[in-house]
């Protein structure tokens, strides 16, 4: 398969959580991507996810329930390690839908709600930091 070439930034859409047109950061410095919850709930093996966020106008409080979902270990580049829930769900990138493994972490101060990792990217797409928006401006010709 030939590999995209995506930019530092994009846009991108999780249809499966209802998210369209998400900032999302490419950091390949990040095994694991990462996407903002401002509320999650466990009860009776089910994981409840409130998708919130002020600074983040596509983020307006879709509630999405997962009926599969794990925990993982994530370091952060501060060191920090941290207990995750991950779940599976999808991401288009230039009109292609992609599989994606996501964590759940409260990102409401950061600029971008979405982290797309190493883990995602791999054997995709060739990152170069001087480009922004590939897919989205493929997807808005």
């Amino acid at each position: 398969m030939k590999k995209k070439i995506i930019g530092r930034v994009d846009k991108v859409d999780f249809p499966n959580l209802d998210l369209f047109n998400v900032d999302v950061k490419i950091d390949t410095g990040a095994y694991t991507s990462a996407i903002h919850c401002s509320d999650i709930i466990e009860n009776n093996k089910m994981l409840k996810c409130t998708f919130y966020s002020e600074g983040h106008a596509n983020f307006s409080g879709k509630e999405v329930i997962f009926e599969t979902f794990s925990k993982t270990n994530v370091k952060s580049s501060n060191g920090f390690k941290e207990n995750r829930y991950k779940i599976k769900s999808e991401v288009i990138f230039f009109g292609k839908t992609y599989k994606i493994n996501l964590t759940l972490s409260t990102r409401d101060d950061m600029k971008f709600p979405v982290l797309i990792g190493r883990q995602f990217l791999k054997n995709k797409f060739i990152v170069d930091v001087d480009l922004e928006n590939m897919s989205f401006n493929l997807k808005t010709q």
